[in-house]
């Protein structure tokens, strides 16, 4: 019975997130959008140290999307084809000024029609992450693969 269990909770979750990659890159290729949008937030990786002390690099980031941003957010914007993850420091006149918590300049001032969305949460370490995820994926289906090899063993004697 657990066996069986098991085998149709790994299915539903290894389809689940085929579905969700297929999804993403589909959306984001029909789009032309660099971020897929899924249920209203976004998933991205840092990949510059400009948020050093408050997002690292190799971190992930969850972002709501919407431009409902306020000052202190940390928001995602894009220019020029990038995602840029800064906070905003200052709104004027209909431009935002954004700054990243490591630099020690300004950045250029975007308008509100820039702003992909605002950070909701961080996840440390992705890469750690994607290694613990390969690894129990990887642990799941060989434990279910060898608990058939020695279930059929013993059932055949």
């Amino acid at each position: 019975m657990i066996k069986k269990f098991l085998n149709i909770f790994l299915t539903i979750i290894i389809v689940i997130a085929i579905i969700i990659v297929i999804y993403s890159v589909v959306q984001s290729r029909v789009s032309g959008e660099p971020y897929t949008n899924i249920l209203g937030y976004t998933f991205l990786e840092v990949v510059t140290g400009s948020m050093s002390g408050t997002i690292e690099i190799g971190d992930g980031v969850i972002v709501k999307l919407t431009n409902d941003v306020a000052e202190n957010d940390i928001i995602v914007y894009e220019k020029n084809g990038q995602l840029i993850t800064h906070r905003l420091i200052s709104k004027e006149e209909g431009q935002l000024i954004t700054q990243g918590d490591a630099n020690n300049t300004q950045d250029e001032p975007i308008t509100i029609d820039m702003v992909v969305g605002k950070v909701v949460h961080k996840i440390s370490n992705l890469n750690a992450w994607k290694i613990g995820i390969v690894l129990i994926i990887v642990l799941l289906i060989l434990g279910s693969s060898l608990g058939r090899l020695f279930l059929g063993h013993f059932h055949k004697k």
